[in-house]
């Protein structure tokens, strides 16, 4: 570890007791942690809010064994101290600038993360818009592209196409020549959809499923990126082509599908999936993040692509963040400032 005058012993962090409202977040003073083998101490300088974060404060959304307890699971900032090396991952050293999706904890002012699950701040990128990467990304690209790309000219329909998981979808799908159509609520949304590169549908005023064969030619799309779950799954698979795949990131609209129609999924070759980022081991991590590094990365150094923020909230007032994610009118992402210890 470096002395302590780099690294104090104390740091600020959100912390909840009980499971509430956003009113249950406050800071209190903790131990800054020592890395351990293959882990690196990030100074934190931005976190990204997401609503697995939402979720767990209400308690609906345990960490899994192992993981840091407390809220924060991405983070921009700068490496301060490293653990031991891991054999097979590259450390990144004291004073390298990263972004990494975290375990856990990345409401404060120093984080441990894994060392590979760690990547560059993209060229003449702040803080913040560092932050606003590894959860969306990691999730995206994991959930479309892996194991392999789709085809280019694939259909793929993002629902929630503001959030920042849909912002992000709708730029990587138009970046590796894929087809892109998202849902949102509002004629703003909608606008923002379009100005990405997608065919916006606004699902309070239309039928996405009427609006999709309209515009597919009745053809449907091959992709579907789903965060609303139950209420969703019938028109999802009316939606998808011969051999399409739904996959399910999240349960907005509820856990259960009721009359589910699974002759569609045997007569039309469907693939349902699912997956949630979190409980993935480091290793499973680590090859996301090094393809994203591959493949990715050169797109956001060359401004190809832009994660968007709906706006910024200090370590303080992380109540006020996630009272506005919930408010759901946000665009893209918001992201907590940190200052120094």
């Amino acid at each position: 570890m470096p002395a302590a005058s780099v690294v104090p012993s104390s740091m600020q962090a959100v912390c909840f007791t009980e499971p509430g409202g956003p009113d249950v977040l406050h800071l209190e003073s903790l131990q800054v942690p020592q890395p351990g083998r293959g882990e690196v101490l990030v100074r934190v300088m931005a976190a990204g809010v997401n609503r697995p974060d939402l979720m767990q404060r209400k308690g609906l959304y345990p960490p899994p064994p192992g993981a840091c307890p407390r809220l924060g699971l991405e983070v921009a900032g700068e490496v301060v101290a490293c653990g031991l090396p891991q054999e097979g991952t590259p450390m990144p050293q004291p004073g390298t600038r990263v972004c990494a999706l975290t375990n856990g904890g990345g409401y404060a002012q120093y984080c441990l993360v894994p060392a590979g699950q760690c990547l560059p701040w993209p060229k003449d990128f702040t803080a913040e818009q560092a932050a606003a990467l590894p959860e969306t990304y990691f999730t995206v690209w994991s959930n479309l592209f892996m194991p392999t790309p789709p085809p280019a000219g694939s259909r793929v329909l993002i629902h929630g196409g503001t959030s920042g998981i849909g912002t992000t979808a709708i730029q990587l799908v138009k970046a590796f020549g894929g087809q892109a159509f998202a849902t949102a609520g509002t004629a703003e949304k909608c606008a923002l959809c379009e100005e990405l590169g997608a065919t916006a549908i606004n699902y309070r005023t239309e039928d996405f499923l009427t609006r999709i064969r309209e515009l597919t030619h009745d053809k449907g799309v091959n992709i579907i990126l789903d965060m609303i779950g139950g209420a969703y799954f019938n028109r999802n698979l009316k939606s998808l082509t011969l051999d399409g795949r739904l996959v399910i990131i999240a349960l907005q609209g509820g856990a259960k599908a009721e009359q589910a129609d699974l002759a569609r999924i045997m007569t039309r070759r469907l693939t349902v999936t699912g997956s949630s980022l979190r409980p993935r081991d480091s290793a499973n991590k680590a090859r996301i993040a090094h393809e994203l590094h591959e493949r990715v990365w050169p797109l956001l150094d060359a401004g190809h692509i832009r994660p968007l923020i709906h706006a910024t909230f200090p370590l303080a007032q992380a109540a006020q963040a996630h009272a506005a994610l919930e408010d759901g009118n946000h665009i893209g992402k918001i992201v907590l400032t940190v200052s120094p210890a």
